[in-house]
């Protein structure tokens, strides 16, 4: 009985101090990360695609496709395990691959406003249709991804759960970071209907 007793006190002790919602918090970070993984492996396997479709077009900018050839395949090298989350360093990095594909995609996607019969090639149309889909879905990911783990990082600073993150040594999760945070929520524009809108 005494046992019993104890082993409540014990449950609500942990409770109280936030061990429930570390446990949660933690589960759905993980959740939205593999989401945004998911969604940065689709945009990954769009890349030869249209590659290839550009690559048609005669006396297209080579150094640019290059780019985006490269930056895909550093951006694929990088292991993302589970500790990942839990590492500072290695989430930057992937974090900054990332940011290195979506600039060579971006600087692609405007160098093909150069050639009328690229626009016209419907292939092309539809890579591009679906990519700007990726990037609202990879927005999306990384915003669910970037509460949860505010809300997870505020339970990990605060008191008294602070206490708790001490004692099972819960530290604070990485996030995403850019200089402009209303970038976060805005995906990048390819959409050419107005190709004088676009900066070079």
């Amino acid at each position: 009985m005494k046992r019993l007793i104890a082993t409540i006190a014990a449950a609500l002790a942990l409770s109280g101090c936030g061990y429930n919602d570390f446990q949660r918090l933690d589960e759905q970070s993980k959740a939205a990360w593999s989401e945004v993984l998911n969604q940065y492996q689709r945009r990954a396997d769009l890349v030869p695609n249209i590659v290839a479709t550009v690559k048609g077009e005669a006396n297209f900018e080579q150094e640019t496709l290059t780019r985006v050839v490269e930056a895909r395949a550093k951006a694929t090298s990088i292991q993302v395990t589970p500790e990942t989350l839990n590492n500072p360093e290695a989430f930057n990095k992937f974090q900054q691959a990332q940011g290195e594909l979506s600039g060579a995609l971006s600087r692609l996607m405007v160098v093909a406003e150069r050639y009328p019969q690229l626009q016209a090639n419907q292939g092309f149309r539809d890579l591009r249709v679906t990519l700007e889909g990726t990037e609202n879905r990879i927005t999306v990911a990384r915003n669910r991804y970037i509460q949860t783990v505010q809300e997870y990082n505020v339970l990990a600073r605060s008191f008294p759960t602070n206490l708790t993150a001490m004692v099972f040594s819960y530290a604070p999760k990485p996030s995403f970071s850019v200089q402009n945070e209303a970038q976060i929520s805005t995906p990048p524009t390819v959409d050419f209907s107005n190709p004088a809108s676009k900066s070079k």
